[in-house]
Parts: C-alpha cells; sequence; structure tokens
C-alpha cells in the first residue's frame, strides 16, 4: 500500500489533486489508532498527516490553542494541563477499547467527534471547534471559522468537521477553545440501584440546581470485578450510580452536601473526592470495564445515543434480549453495549430496539469480517441521507476521501 506523507498543506493540495486525477480515493490518517472503527476502504493509498504535528500557538490567557492536525493528544492535553487547563469535552481514549497504541491526535479527535462524561453539561468536541483550516475533495485549501471565541463570521463549517470521520476533507490545522480545569471535583455514589432507579436518580440529579457535570451508572456485572479506576467503590460487580460536581472546593463540598439530600430516596449516598473522583470519571469516559485486553474484549462494543429518558428501559431490554453488559452516561442518553459474539454483532435487534427509542447506534469494535456484513454506522432516514450527501458531495464530489468508511458497499 503506498502511504503518502506530508509535510505541509501545501502536499495535501497536490497528493488530493493528484488523486482526483488518477481516481484514486485516499485513506486519512494521523497515527491511525481508529483505523478500526467504520467499514473498511476500498484504497491502496494513505494520507498520512502525522507530520503536521507542530502546536502553532497556544494563548492560555485567551483560552484558545491552534495546532496541526497531526498533533498527538497526549502532548497537548499535557501542554494545556500545565496551565491548569483542559478541553472541557473530555475526548474519549479510545486504545483501551480498542486495544490499540495510544497514538490518538488531535485530527483524529475532532473527525470522530467522541466526547466523555462532561458532554451533558460543555457540548462536544464540535461546540469547541473554533476554525479550521482543510483541504477539501477539490483539491483546494479553505479556511472556516476563526481564533477568537465570540467569532460569528460566515457559515460555520467548522462544525461540520466534527464527527464526520475524515469524509469532508483533509484537515491540517484546527483552533480549539480550552477551559480552566475545577478546582476540586466530588463525586457521589450510590449502589445497588436497577437501571430505572438510576435512570430516575439521574434525571432527579441532572435536574436540579446542583450543576452536575457527570452522570453514569454502571449495572450489576458478573463480569466487572476489579476494574483499574473503579477501586473498591463498586465492590464486586455490584451497580454503581455515579454523579459529579465540579468547581471551587467550597461550591463542590456544598453541593455535594445538598445533592445527597435530594438523593437520600434513592438511597445513602457515599463522596469520594478529586483523584479518586477523576480515576473513576476516566474509567466511564474510557469504557474500561470492555477493554480490548480484558474478559469482555472479544466481545462487539455499540455506542448508543438516544434521549436520556428512554436509556434505561432500551438498555434494559436489549440486556434481556442479548445476554449483553451495559455503561449508562449523559444520565441515560448515552450506553456502551458489550454483547456476547455473533456474527451479526445483535445489529437486526440494536437497531430495531434503537430506533423504537428514537436513537441511533454505531458498532465501535469488531472484528473486520463483522464490519463488513453489517451497517457500522446507522442507517439515516431518507431525507436525512439525501441532505447528508449533498453536504459530502459540496465538499467532496469524486468521493475521493476515506471512500465508504461509513456507508457499507460504498467502497468500490
Amino acid at each position: 500500500m503506498d502511504t503518502l506523507k506530508v509535510r505541509d498543506a501545501k502536499d495535501v493540495e497536490e497528493v488530493v489533486r493528484a488523486a482526483i486525477a488518477n481516481e484514486q480515493p485516499l485513506e486519512i490518517i494521523g497515527h491511525g489508532s481508529k483505523r478500526g472503527i467504520g467499514h473498511a476502504m476500498a484504497t491502496n493509498a494513505v494520507l498520512d498527516v502525522s507530520a503536521l504535528n507542530a502546536i502553532t500557538a497556544y494563548e492560555p490567557n485567551e483560552l484558545i490553542v491552534t495546532l496541526q492536525a497531526g498533533a498527538p493528544l497526549a502532548d497537548v492535553l499535557s501542554l494545556i494541563d500545565a496551565k491548569n487547563q483542559q478541553f472541557a469535552f473530555e475526548p474519549m481514549n479510545t486504545a483501551p477499547l480498542l486495544g490499540t497504541p495510544v497514538s490518538a491526535t488531535i485530527g483524529g479527535m475532532i473527525a470522530a467527534g467522541l466526547a466523555g462524561p462532561r458532554r451533558i453539561k460543555a457540548g462536544g468536541a464540535r461546540d469547541h471547534l473554533l476554525g479550521a483550516h482543510a483541504v477539501s475533495g477539490f483539491g483546494d485549501s479553505f479556511k472556516t471559522g476563526g481564533k477568537v471565541v465570540k467569532n460569528v463570521t460566515g457559515y460555520d463549517l467548522c462544525k461540520l468537521l466534527a464527527g464526520s470521520w475524515g469524509t469532508l476533507s483533509v484537515m491540517t490545522e484546527v483552533t480549539l477553545k480550552v477551559m480552566p480545569k475545577p478546582e476540586a471535583e466530588r463525586t457521589l455514589s450510590l449502589r445497588g440501584l436497577d437501571d430505572a432507579a438510576a435512570n430516575k436518580a439521574m434525571t432527579a440529579a441532572l435536574g436540579s440546581p446542583f450543576d452536575v457535570s457527570g452522570a453514569a451508572h454502571l449495572p450489576k456485572s458478573a463480569f466487572r470485578t476489579r476494574i483499574e479506576g473503579l477501586g473498591d467503590i463498586a465492590g464486586q460487580g455490584e451497580a454503581l450510580t455515579v454523579l459529579r460536581l465540579e468547581g471551587i472546593t467550597a461550591s463542590a463540598a456544598h453541593r455535594a452536601g445538598s445533592l445527597r439530600e435530594l438523593l437520600a430516596p434513592f438511597g445513602t449516598a457515599t463522596l469520594v473526592e478529586d483523584t479518586v473522583s477523576a480515576a473513576l470519571w476516566t474509567t466511564i469516559r474510557d469504557v474500561l470495564p470492555f477493554a480490548a485486553a480484558g474478559v469482555l474484549g472479544p466481545w462487539p462494543v455499540w455506542r448508543i445515543v438516544c434521549p436520556p429518558a428512554s436509556g434505561a428501559a432500551l438498555g434494559t431490554l436489549l440486556a434481556r434480549e442479548t445476554g449483553g453488559e451495559l455503561i449508562y452516561d449523559w444520565g441515560g442518553g448515552l450506553i456502551w453495549a458489550a454483547l456476547p459474539p455473533t456474527p451479526d454483532a445483535h445489529a437486526p435487534a440494536v437497531r430495531e430496539r434503537v430506533n423504537a427509542a428514537g436513537g441511533h447506534a454505531t458498532l465501535i469494535r469488531a472484528a473486520e469480517d463483522i464490519r463488513r456484513a453489517i451497517d457500522v454506522f446507522h442507517p439515516q432516514a431518507p431525507g436525512l441521507a439525501a441532505l447528508s450527501e449533498r453536504v459530502r458531495a459540496s465538499f467532496d464530489p469524486t468521493t475521493i476521501l476515506n471512500r465508504g468508511r461509513l456507508t457499507r458497499g460504498a467502497a468500490a
């Protein structure tokens, strides 16, 4: 397979234009940590942007950072952490779940758009993407957005790039908003709730005035014994419902006390603080109970987004029908489902139940033969599919970029 390593945006333009002329689709990669998500692409040429790895500008006082798309995410997180700042949307580290090296890039983070537990409060990756430089499927460079938090000029095209999985353009540089890290965090945990009761507890907490920044539930599990990050908090696989509060220390402590009173009808909430709390939420963000190296490593994993009020009923039904294991995040609006191995990864049951709940499901982890046989991304309704195709064609009319990644059978 030809791997074309580019040095700058001009190189990217030339590679894309040559690919159009030769009718040769390109697979876009940084370090390739998420290549196992999506459909296999019928291409023998790889556009490697990993050399575009500079941190162009970081202005902590302005809360913005500008980076080339191949900049390693771990390095960027270390840089902003040194200034006590963070990406508020908590980008997921997919490496443990997929069983890949920890090598994610900024471009891959934006292209995948996988936000963590704070999504319910801070929004997703697209909400923190202020601007981008990219090369379209025409082989032309373009700029969208700007470098200020209050930029309102023109069309907000950069929002389209988040979650596009590299099918619209090749990002070369992005500007992102950063936020101060909270001084303190407190997590309240309730033990032994079933999914429905946990859903009610999370809904009550999120509807309270106490500014909850994380709400997750791990159902009782025969497989989850001791997980790094959970320590003794969850006992031997018992159900655990957790709620996070962040802010200045006095405020977080006060709100935790008030929230504990609110949750009293659901049981006595226990409290963990700061580093222990942070480790717990990393475990949930990165879905560590379903890690590739763990006991559920061979099981396919679905990522299901649905209305939070429907989450418990949907998850309970899926678990009963398939014998699967679940983790609920976003107050029930995000369900991670590890399901026992079958040739179709239980896709018909998952799609039917998720459609009925008004949600959508993505098969995040599965063997390539399964990903060839079923739709990895949720099939769109005809009207939405037609709109998506018009948007894609306006960026990449010959489908030269990541052809077939999002749609089964489109790789030919």
